[in-house]
């Protein structure tokens, strides 16, 4: 999709830190409205870092970060959850409430975002269960789904506030490969028929292979976008 003038995310001479370590310097990204970007690299190479950078989860040693129009950089505490409001995450582990429904599930994040129980709560609800595919599957709890139902749950609850970004931390590394194509097919989806920005954080070539977009690789403490007339990509040093 191209490209409008003013990125949704941006890095600049980012040092990005994975716990209490420097695991990458000198980052610099930026990422605009439509786009479909990866961020490949080993185990520990840093890039769940820079999701976890990007929602003020882990603060940033040194540079600067934008994030939907926050200073991630220079950020008070009560303002991330606002940030956070922006961007739809979706984790590998789903991280669903076991203790009640489906429908329950994203009724807790709607209300917890500032939706008052009623009507337009229930309509959001059934709009978003719609676009993944399980218009009926509200009553189920999430031991009764699938795997990939599961994550199907975790991009609806991402989505809920119209986000315009989606960070997915490895959506698909507990899927089998053909629940891992409809998942990303669902992304695909919602980039192409939103303008939703997805960011995807994955060590899977086949994903990033078969659904092409821009791609970032974490190597040797330094994060870089392979070139967009690369041909065929060697990724040999990522997986």
């Amino acid at each position: 999709m191209a490209q409008e003038n003013e990125a949704l995310i941006t890095l600049r001479k980012a040092h990005i830190k994975g716990g209490d370590e420097t695991v990458l310097y000198d980052v610099d990204m930026d990422i605009y409205p439509g786009d479909f970007v990866y961020i490949v690299g080993k185990v520990g190479s840093g890039k769940t870092s820079i999701i976890k950078t990007f929602i003020a989860d882990y603060p940033l040693e040194k540079g600067k970060c934008y994030v939907c129009g926050y200073k991630v950089h220079n950020m008070r505490t009560r303002d991330i959850p606002l940030l956070r409001r922006k961007c739809g995450v979706v984790f590998q582990d789903f991280m669903l409430l076991t203790d009640r429904s489906v429908h329950d599930n994203l009724e807790f994040v709607l209300t917890a975002t500032g939706w008052k129980k009623g009507p337009a709560t229930e309509k959001r609800i059934e709009e978003v269960l719609a676009e993944v595919g399980l218009e009926t599957k509200g009553h189920k709890m999430p031991h009764q789904l699938s795997g990939g139902e599961q994550q199907r749950v975790a991009i609806a609850r991402a989505i809920l506030n119209w986000p315009e970004v989606i960070l997915a931390d490895e959506p698909t590394g507990n899927l089998d490969s053909e629940t891992a194509d409809g998942i990303m097919k669902l992304f695909r989806k919602l980039n192409e028929n939103f303008g939703t920005a997805v960011v995807i954080v994955t060590h899977d070539r086949n994903i990033f292979e078969n659904y092409p977009g821009r791609v970032f690789v974490c190597a040797d403490e330094h994060c870089t976008e392979l070139s967009r007339d690369r041909g065929a990509i060697d990724l040999s040093i990522t997986v």
